[in-house]
């Protein structure tokens, strides 16, 4: 639903250029991001995520108008948003209460190895959303009159995005290590751990209560490549067949210590195509 509202906002905002434009074009798609950041790496090591996971849907449109018989001027927008919910790999949590209990001086809770029983299993949800307005130029080389109209072309863009992880954040970080020795009960931070006794154990930050850390929406420039090839099916319709490529990356402010973002990936889209 969101993507439907974001694109309805577009499409009024941009339906002016429709006065100049020589076709439109409604497409449905496919959306495969290309994880080419750590933050990314991050979360698939350590959550359940699968990359397939963020497969999307997307919808969009797009103007064009013709410059040559061969070439052509595109405004097009899609929209793309996934949220999915993932568990830690290989850890439960404890509450803080529960390890006071048991004579651990703590406010936070802790995550343990799953060969323990842990209080619940500690998850966040992982959100991305993605809406590009690209201008491109497309390349007809057969021109635009054929019963199959191949095209080629490029350009850059405006990516309106934003990132945002809520829920539990287990911090791997600390320095020294937390442990939990198996034969005293003993809870103790050291950088010279008995590997038979000393189990690690990791902070669930900030306690309690839900991490919420997000990059609200936020702009970058980013370049696409697309080709594909449109098919009359009727007086001035056609079918539209599109493979493109966006290669952009966000730099993160509130994820720290993280690499900028990579919001690229591929795309292919089935449109239709009302010509003017």
């Amino acid at each position: 639903m969101k993507k439907v509202a974001v694109l309805s906002l577009a499409f009024f905002l941009f339906a002016p250029s429709l006065a100049f434009s020589n076709t439109l074009t409604f497409k449905l798609g496919l959306f495969f991001p290309t994880f080419k950041s750590d933050l990314w790496d991050t979360e698939f090591e350590n959550m359940s995520f699968k990359k397939s996971d963020y497969y999307s849907s997307n919808f969009g449109f797009g103007f064009d108008y013709f410059v040559t018989r061969q070439l052509s001027l595109v405004l097009s927008i899609d929209a793309y948003s996934k949220n999915k919910l993932g568990y830690y790999k290989g850890y439960v949590g404890y509450y803080a209460a529960t390890l006071r209990a048991a004579g651990f001086d703590t406010n936070d809770d802790f995550a343990f190895p799953d060969s323990y029983e842990g209080d619940y299993d500690p998850s966040h949800n992982f959100n991305v959303s993605i809406t590009p307005v690209q201008l491109s130029l497309k390349l007809l080389p057969l021109g635009r009159g054929g019963k199959l109209i191949p095209y080629v072309g490029g350009g850059a863009g405006i990516y309106i995005w934003n990132v945002r992880l809520y829920g539990y954040s287990i911090d791997f970080s600390p320095e020294p290590p937390w442990y939990y020795n198996e034969s005293t009960g003993e809870f103790y931070r050291t950088d010279n751990p008995d590997p038979a006794v000393d189990v690690s154990i990791y902070p669930i930050n900030p306690g309690a209560y839900y991490t919420d850390v997000r990059e609200r929406t936020r702009m970058s420039v980013g370049y696409h490549a697309l080709g594909g090839f449109m098919m009359p099916i009727a007086n001035r319709t056609t079918i539209d067949l599109e493979f493109k490529y966006n290669f952009v990356k966000g730099n993160l402010e509130n994820f720290q210590d993280f690499q900028p973002f990579d919001l690229g990936g591929y795309q292919i889209s089935l449109g239709i195509n009302y010509w003017f």
